[in-house]
């Protein structure tokens, strides 16, 4: 992707025409995990009528379908949207392909018993799987990675927990790559920074979600057959959504009132593009658009 400077705007008003598909992110765009953000539903409802497809692809670590009842509680209604695609999703499709002479070769040796390093709100990673949850790590085959436990948690706080699974050899899946996410106005460790630390104390880890290219895969096969040039990913993350964006080929939008809103918004509330062009250089990921926000 270009490395030229990102244009401004201040909504999708001015630059829907150009897209066909919309891939847009969940948390730190639609809403901080308490409401939407101001615009968004509007937002929606504008593209709606402009006749374009939208699918919001998330990093969270559940089935698409119980993704959706908890947009439901934030005020984000099922005919908002088009489709949607989740981390977990991606991770689940693997896991049913666990022990098949043709699942990729991670998932083709896994054991059978599964440990969930994560919190009981994702035991939907489990529907329909051929898997047995185990209680104790210590009688584990793999770890499936989803969350901490609770929030307020560092994954420095589970270290000698991990530094046991790594000297067995447990195999990690990580169903939630993200390190950080906003929830209200705090930041909180996600799965990501669990498995950074795995990989970092020598365990293997299997991603699944932005910014690695199957789920960019995935998501386009749900498009309708939209050319990638006609595909905005909308995204407030350097780090996953426009680098992921850039590795699949597909322009993006970076909206600054998310995860790095407070680099990135001045104490005037204006946004500071030479600190954006900065962080867009030392992250090597660069997007197309800058705006405050999905907002028409």
């Amino acid at each position: 992707m270009s490395q030229s400077r990102p244009e401004r705007i201040t909504g999708l008003k001015d630059i829907a025409h150009r897209y066909d598909a919309f891939i847009v992110d969940l948390w730190g765009v639609v809403h901080n995990g308490k409401q939407p953000y101001a615009g968004v539903l509007d937002c929606f409802a504008a593209l709606k009528r402009a006749g374009k497809h939208t699918l919001l692809l998330s990093n969270a670590p559940r089935r698409a379908q119980a993704a959706i009842p908890r947009l439901a509680d934030l005020g984000v209604a099922r005919g908002m949207f088009d489709e949607i695609l989740t981390s977990g999703e991606d991770a689940w499709l693997s896991l049913r392909t666990r022990g098949r002479p043709d699942a990729a070769p991670f998932y083709r040796d896994l054991g059978r018993r599964c440990f969930l390093f994560g919190a009981p709100r994702d035991l939907s990673m489990f529907d329909e799987l051929d898997v047995e949850r185990v209680a104790d790590i210590a009688s584990a085959d793999f770890i499936l990675c989803t969350n901490l436990y609770d929030y307020g948690q560092r994954p420095a706080d589970h270290e000698a927990t991990l530094r046991a699974a790594v000297a067995r050899g447990l195999p990690m899946i990580c169903a939630n790559p993200d390190l950080v996410v906003v929830h209200g106005e705090a930041l909180e460790y996600c799965a990501g920074a669990v498995a950074e630390l795995y990989e970092e104390l020598g365990g293997r880890v299997a991603w699944h979600g932005k910014p690695h290219a199957p789920i960019y895969a995935r998501a386009r096969s749900m498009l309708g057959g939209a050319g990638p040039e006609r595909v905005l990913c909308i995204g407030d993350s350097l780090r996953t959504d426009i680098a992921g964006a850039n590795a699949a080929g597909l322009e993006s939008l970076l909206v600054t009132g998310g995860i790095h809103k407070a680099d990135f918004i001045g104490a005037d509330g204006s946004i500071d593009m030479a600190r954006i062009e900065a962080a867009c250089e030392a992250a090597r990921a660069w997007p197309t658009f800058i705006g405050p926000g999905l907002q028409w």
